[in-house]
C-alpha cells in the first residue's frame, strides 16, 4: 500500500474503530477492574518509521536493564531489518505484518493476536505520535500495562483512550526523550496522568555502539575494492552520500544537481576522497544520474551493492556522510562517522541524529511544516526550506571537516 492509502485507512476506518473498542473496554471496566501488573514481557510497536527504532533504543534499554524486563518489537516487515543493527529485541521475539496490500494487514494483525497471548505480553508500549493502527494493536494486545501518548484536552488526533499511563508527547523536545519519557511514567508513575513529570537528561537517552570486528572491516574493504579496484584502505578517505529519503516525505529530498555539485567541488579539493553514493536496489538509477552529472571516477554508485547488514561496516571504515533526512544518518549514529544531515520540512532539535551528527538546516518561518498533529503531511510542493540550503554552505561544512583531520593521501592540497 502506498503511503497516502495508509493514511486514508488510518483515518477512515481507524477513527469508528478506536470509538468502538473505547466504548467497550469502559464497558468492562465495570465488571473488570485493573490489576496492577509486574512489567515483564514488554512490547515496544513502532511500524512505519526505520530510524525510530534506532531513537527508541535508549528507552528500550531502560526497561529491559531496569525493570528485567524481556522486550518484544511489532513493525512492518520492510522494517524490520533495523532492529537487526544493535540487536537489543532478540530476532524471535520481532512480529512482522506486511503492508504490501490490505489483506495481508488484516491477516498479519490478526496472527498478532494470538502471537501476544503465547508470549504473554504484560506491557505495551505505542511509540507512535498520530497513528490509530498501533493505538487498536495496543489495545487487542492483551496487555494490562498501556503506555502511549494521549491528547488530553488537546485538539489532536484522535487515537482512543485505552491507555493505563497516558503521556503528553512535547513537540518541544527531541523524540527520543518523549520515548524515554514513556518509559519513565510506566516505572515511576507518580501523581496524575500526564505522567511524564519528570527531567530527562541527554544522559538518559545516549545511544549504544555497535561492534563492528576486525573481519568485517577488512571484507568490506575487499567489498569496496571489487567496486572500485584503486581503492587503498589507508590512503583514500570515504565520504558517503545519500541522496534518498523515503516515499512518507518525499520533500525532504534535496535537489540532485546541488548534490552533484557538492560532490564534485569535494573531488577536486581533496584528491584522497572517494565519493560513494548509497542507497537500495531501487535507487541506483537516480545514483547514477549523479555521478553522470559530477562527471568523476572517484564518484561512484554504490545503491544497492552492499547489503543492510553490510551498511555498519562500512560505517566504520568512512570518514564522513552527506545524507538528506532520513534513515542513514540514524544508521550510521551507532558508529563513530560524522554525518552531515540536510533538514527541511522537519526540524532536527525533534529529529536529529544521535550520533556524530551536525544537522544543516535553513530554518525558514513556515519550517518545520509536518508534525504529529497533521499526520506528518504536508500540502507544500515548493521547499523553499531545502532551495535556501545552497551547494557552497554544504560543501563548506564537509570541507573543513575534511580539512581538520590529517590527510592519509601524499601531496594532498
Amino acid at each position: 500500500m502506498n503511503v497516502d492509502t495508509m493514511r486514508t485507512i488510518d483515518r477512515y476506518a481507524g477513527v469508528p474503530i478506536t470509538f468502538v473498542l473505547g466504548i467497550v473496554y469502559r464497558l468492562a471496566s465495570l465488571f473488570v477492574p485493573r490489576r496492577d501488573v509486574p512489567v515483564k514481557n514488554v512490547l515496544f510497536i513502532e511500524l512505519s518509521e526505520m530510524g525510530s527504532a534506532i531513537i527508541a533504543d535508549p528507552a528500550m534499554r531502560k526497561v529491559r536493564d531496569e525493570a528485567g524486563a524481556e522486550l518484544f518489537f511489532v513493525i512492518f516487515k520492510n522494517n524490520a531489518i533495523s532492529l537487526s543493527l544493535l540487536k537489543t529485541v532478540p530476532e524471535q521475539n520481532i512480529y512482522h505484518i506486511n503492508d504490501d496490500n490490505l489483506w495481508r494487514f488484516v491477516i498479519d494483525v490478526l496472527g498478532f493476536l494470538r502471537w501476544c497471548r503465547q508470549r504473554r505480553i504484560d506491557t505495551v508500549v505505542d511509540l507512535e505520535l498520530f497513528s490509530r493502527a498501533t493505538s487498536i494493536l495496543t489495545a487487542l494486545s492483551g496487555g494490562s500495562n498501556r503506555v502511549g501518548f494521549h491528547r488530553g484536552h488537546e485538539e489532536g488526533l484522535y487515537r482512543g483512550s485505552f491507555l493505563t499511563h497516558p503521556v503528553t508527547y512535547n513537540p518541544h523536545m527531541h523524540v527520543s526523550r518523549n520515548f524515554m519519557s514513556l518509559i519513565m511514567a510506566l516505572l515511576h508513575p507518580q501523581g496524575e496522568p500526564p505522567y511524564n513529570k519528570v527531567m530527562i537528561s541527554a544522559d538518559d537517552v545516549h545511544l549504544a555502539r555497535a561492534e563492528v570486528t576486525a573481519p568485517q572491516r577488512e571484507l568490506i574493504q575487499a567489498r569496496m575494492q571489487e567496486l572500485y579496484p584503486d581503492y587503498r584502505p589507508g590512503q583514500h578517505r570515504l565520504v558517503l552520500v545519500n541522496a534518498n529519503a523515503s516515499d512518507l516525505l518525499p520533500q525532504r529530498r534535496w535537489m540532485p544537481d546541488r548534490f552533484a555539485d557538492v560532490i564534485g567541488r569535494l573531488l577536486e579539493r581533496h584528491a584522497d576522497v572517494l565519493v560513494v553514493m548509497t542507497g537500495a536496489p531501487k535507487e541506483k538509477p537516480q545514483a547514477a544520474h549523479i555521478c553522470d552529472e559530477v562527471g568523476q571516477e572517484r564518484c561512484i554508485n554504490s545503491a544497492g551493492y552492499f547489503r543492510f547488514e553490510e551498511l555498519v561496516p562500512l560505517y566504520s571504515i568512512a570518514t564522513a556522510m552527506l545524507s538528506n533526512d532520513s534513515g542513514p544518518p540514524h544508521f550510521a549514529s551507532v558508529t563513530a562517522l560524522r554525518t552531515f544531515v540536510i533538514f527541511g520540512p522537519e526540524t532536527p532539535l525533534l529529529y536529529g541524529s544521535l550520533g556524530n551528527s551536525e544537522p544543516i538546516y535553513a530554518g525558514l518561518a513556515c519550517s518545520p511544516c509536518v508534525s504529529a498533529q497533521n499526520h506528518r503531511k504536508t500540502s507544500c510542493t515548493d521547499n523553499q526550506c531545502l532551495v535556501a540550503i545552497t551547494a557552497e554552505d554544504v560543501f563548506t561544512r564537509l570541507s573543513l571537516f575534511l580539512d581538520t583531520l590529517a590527510s592519509t593521501a601524499p601531496g594532498t592540497d
